[in-house]
């Protein structure tokens, strides 16, 4: 249990009552993160945030109305200081590459431990993403195949050059590793490694971690 930071307030949606019942149950296990709301689909949830301190959204895919993706993109454009992780039980490729544009910072199937949830939930409070390891290899596979046809554009400025030091981040972030990870690896401090990465996105014009993997494959700074 983690005590150590300042309470992360977390919003759950999910059409299914049981399903939100039972992350309540468990998220109460830990001292830092607190449910702040709850809500059935996109209409209920955008009537009570305004009302609501929120910093994660859980966010289903699958629901009356609104499904999770188009809920994702509404949030990013109204609310983008929030972070929204896809927690559901389809994880199709499709919906994990239209999530991951729709601008989600994770991705854990339903099936995942709550450990998964815990770790995704503070990650992305942390301004990093996660994605659990099989959807994580999905979307990587999808990005490599849609580069190699020539399909997955990247937006931003590729002509801008990049540092040996930005190129070690790349890398890094590429392999997964957290923040305070590539520091420890790279004898640098957690800020740092997050200043370098702000600043690569900048150079780039790059505005998601799926644009930035897109521009890694296209740019052979990593191989898949």
């Amino acid at each position: 249990m983690n005590t150590e930071h300042q309470t992360i307030k977390v919003i759950l949606v999910d059409d299914h009552r049981i399903v939100r019942q039972g992350i309540r149950i468990l998220l109460s296990m830990y001292a830092d993160i607190e449910i702040t709301g709850e809500a059935r689909n996109g209409d209920e949830l955008f009537e009570i945030l305004p009302h609501l301190s929120a910093g994660v959204i859980l966010l289903d895919i699958s629901m009356p109305g609104l499904s999770g993706i188009e809920i994702a993109r509404r949030l990013k454009k109204d609310y983008p200081d929030i972070a929204v992780i896809i927690l559901t039980a389809n994880t199709g490729e499709d919906n994990i590459y239209e999530a991951v544009r729709a601008g989600a910072k994770g991705f854990i199937p339903k099936d995942s431990g709550h450990t998964d949830i815990v770790t995704a939930i503070r990650k992305v409070q942390a301004g990093e993403e996660y994605f659990a390891d099989s959807v994580a290899q999905t979307v990587l596979k999808a990005f490599v195949r849609m580069a190699r046809e020539g399909g997955a554009d990247t937006p931003g400025n590729e002509r801008q050059e990049i540092t040996p030091r930005e190129k070690e981040i790349i890398i890094h972030i590429f392999e997964g590793l957290s923040y305070k990870e590539i520091g420890a690896r790279l004898n640098i401090s957690v800020r740092t490694v997050e200043t370098h990465k702000n600043n690569i996105m900048k150079k780039l014009g790059l505005r998601s971690l799926a644009d930035l993997m897109k521009y890694a494959l296209r740019n052979n700074i990593v191989e898949f």
